[in-house]
């Protein structure tokens, strides 16, 4: 086979028409031998080339005698001395960490490891059986594509309603689309799911992770998979399992069709991805990629104890993000799937462990200043969960300018607020508001705060309601899993009942924990299948679960048929109301006296005292938003809505709420919704009466400005 010198870049597989260009870093390497394979059963490559042109530390080639549909992989020479980081061993086939397919999935064996998992000396050990027959292949692909006259949609921030959804689960059991669609891209992009997602009025899918990732063994060998796929093994393929195509060279074409045709209705796709770790694991870890490349490169090792990584996200291993390679493979990554696969913006799991330098946090690592400056990331959606499991890794509220943040201070308190605590209708109210407190200070706008009661990780909003404790017995893991802190209540029974006034009791939760996610200043975030009171039967941790627990059934009951229609409506009326979505934080502070937009009031109608504020049997609070002009458009013109009066009341007696001097200038105003017996008719009221709000409900009102 011919080969000739080819470039360091770009790094990968890249077909370019004529023939591959091959290239694959490693600083410490002695040898880099390219591996084909004529079929993904094969047990040994037909070919092994050895790449022998070295530039930058990069070893490539071209071939111009290669072509798409070819399957590969790297043999990687050098020292193997663990104990100095370095687990160089040529006989385990590894991944092309810049591979645009998969060519094969990986066949959990033994021969995977690069030690002897029974010897004494574990993984200082080292192991010589070939692991080719059972290593995940690359695949040589074609990335051309008919984009067509493909836009993205741009949605501004404050107009932004995110949907997260499982691309499995979400049409998995969607009797409407076709059996060979389900539970697949081309099912997401089916004509039922669009309809579907454009009814209920998001304006974006963030999708659970679809990089390629491996299940780990110990679930493979209770016949279980990592349903969430927090495990990424290749940060440029797309995973072949969400594929409804069996042909590995059109995985990728099946991925665009479906970011075009969602682009085509105005749905924005997020991807949530995983760069803080791969499935590697930790010292006793297989040896797929990343560690038989290059190890002391790409992890961070203890610096005491070479053998050994650090670990701030629980799963084994930390990437080196002061290595520039690691921060080019990032950087990659994310331009690749916003310029080849068109995506819209990216939610970064356990973010925190991205701007670690050494141990501590830094919102000013290279990390974060390369995206800062990029011309093409900078100006797409970027969303952080601003946490990890380290030392300092709480940093809600400190991530760069132009990053948006999951609000946990916004679950937490809304979550305690409606579970009757005390204490907190003062932090509620910078909660509605915006949360100011967190992200004002360095020139963020609401929208950085994405607001959220449950996400895919935790309690289902129906199990939320239903549940004081987890239940995870499915998981195998002795309900020791899942996190314990929940702040949620499960209303008076345990799990599943028949008793209609605990079943009401919890239907009316949830429309609470709704209603006020879509009248809270930032951008909302809805988990599917919360729209219809999804159940995963009190598993706060589905992330094996690859069955009905996580699947989201579409036999609507007649209560998830209210509870859909509803969230249809609080989507419209946030769409309709300005005053629900501004650019700007309001003028006054919670306690303020220079009040221009927004009003915070007792139930007598007057605005909230000092003693009232402080008072932490208060489970009521009024919210008066004026809709005149403190707003412009993108042409400068002034936005001007209707006033809206929030209010809501967390007690368990019906408290009655006077209506303020400013409202009752009106003699009439519109009721938009109670979430008592969830109505969201129009109902005129006369603003001479006190209105009664009852236990554990919350209401809103319009005024029309000019009526």
């Amino acid at each position: 086979m011919r080969v000739w010198p080819g470039h360091p870049y770009p790094l990968g597989a890249s077909w370019d028409g004529a023939g591959v260009n091959i290239a694959l870093f490693s600083d410490n390497a002695t040898k880099v031998e390219l591996c084909l394979f004529d079929s993904p059963h094969d047990l040994e490559e037909s070919h092994r080339i050895e790449l022998t042109e070295r530039t930058y530390n990069v070893f490539h080639g071209y071939f111009p005698d290669l072509r798409p549909g070819t399957l590969y992989g790297f043999r990687v020479h050098g020292p193997y001395a663990p104990q100095n980081g370095l687990r160089f061993n040529p006989n385990k086939l590894l991944f092309d960490p810049y591979s645009r397919a998969v060519g094969r999935p990986l066949k959990w064996d033994d021969s995977l490891f690069g030690y002897r998992k029974d010897d004494a000396l574990g993984d200082l050990s080292f192991d010589d059986r070939d692991s080719a027959p059972f290593a995940p292949l690359s695949l040589i692909v074609d990335t051309a594509f008919t984009w067509g006259k493909d836009e993205r949609p741009d949605i501004p921030w404050e107009r932004t309603v995110i949907y997260e959804l499982h691309v499995k689960g979400f049409t998995r059991l969607m009797t409407e689309v076709p059996e060979k669609l389900r539970g697949t891209y081309a099912g997401l992009a089916s004509a039922p799911a669009i309809d579907y997602l454009k009814r209920l009025g998001v304006t974006a899918v963030e999708l659970l992770p679809i990089h390629f990732h491996v299940d780990e063994e110990f679930l493979t060998n209770q016949q279980r998979v990592n349903y969430w796929g927090y495990s990424s093994l290749g940060f440029f393929a797309p995973d072949p399992r969400y594929c409804a195509t069996q042909d590995p060279e059109l995985m990728a074409q099946e991925f665009k069709s479906m970011v075009r045709t969602l682009h085509s209705f105005g749905i924005e796709v997020i991807l949530d991805v995983v760069y803080n770790h791969t499935a590697e694991g930790n010292e006793r870890g297989p040896t797929l990629s990343f560690r038989g490349i290059d190890n002391t490169s790409y992890y961070l090792l203890d610096a005491e104890e070479k053998r050994r990584y650090m670990d701030f996200t629980g799963c084994g291993n930390t990437p080196y993000m002061r290595h520039p390679r690691v921060l080019q493979l990032i950087m990659d990554s994310l331009r690749y799937w916003v310029t080849e696969m068109h995506v819209d913006g990216f939610r970064f799991d356990l973010a925190t462990t991205l701007g670690r330098q050494f141990h501590n946090v830094d919102s000013m690592s290279s990390f974060f200043n390369i995206i800062h400056q990029d011309p093409i990331l900078s100006q797409v959606k970027l969303i952080a969960e601003p946490w990890d499991v380290g030392e300092g890794g709480y940093q809600s509220g400190k991530f760069p300018v132009i990053w948006t943040e999951w609000n946990g201070r916004y679950r937490d308190c809304v979550r305690s607020f409606w579970k009757g605590d005390g204490g907190m209708v003062n932090e509620l109210a910078t909660r509605l508001a915006g949360s100011s407190d967190l992200y004002e200070d360095n020139g963020r706008k609401p929208s950085a705060s994405i607001n959220f009661v449950t996400c895919h990780d935790g309690f289902t909003l129906n199990d939320l309601v239903s549940y004081n404790t987890k239940h995870n017995e499915a998981n195998g893991e002795g309900n020791r899993d899942g996190n314990d802190h929940n702040l949620s209540w499960n209303c008076g029974v345990e799990g599943p009942t028949i008793d209609p006034e605990i079943l009401e009791l919890r239907a009316r939760q949830q429309r609470n924990f709704l209603a006020t996610l879509f009248v809270s200043q930032g951008v909302p975030m809805l988990l599917a299948g919360d729209e219809r009171a999804h159940s995963a039967q009190g598993n706060n941790n589905c992330y094996s679960q690859d069955n009905f627990l996580s699947w989201l059934s579409w036999d609507f009951k007649p209560a998830q048929k209210r509870q859909l229609d509803f969230v249809r409506r609080l989507i419209q009326i946030r769409n309709e109301q300005p005053a629900l979505s501004r650019r700007r934080f309001f003028k006054s502070s919670v306690q303020g006296d220079d009040v221009d937009d927004i009003y915070w009031l007792d139930n007598s109608g007057h605005r909230m005292s000092e003693a009232a504020w402080s008072d932490t049997s208060r489970r009521s609070l009024g919210m008066l938003l004026l809709g005149h002009c403190s707003q412009i458009d993108e042409q400068g013109a002034c936005i001007i809505g209707d006033n809206l009066l929030v209010l809501l009341n967390a007690g368990e007696s019906p408290v009655p709420f006077t209506m303020p001097r400013a409202v009752q200038r009106f003699k009439a105003i519109d009721r938009l919704f109670d979430t008592y017996h969830g109505s969201t008719d129009i109902v005129k009221y006369e603003t001479a009466n006190p209105y009664v709000l009852e236990p554990r409900s919350m209401a809103l009102f319009r005024h029309r400005i000019g009526d």
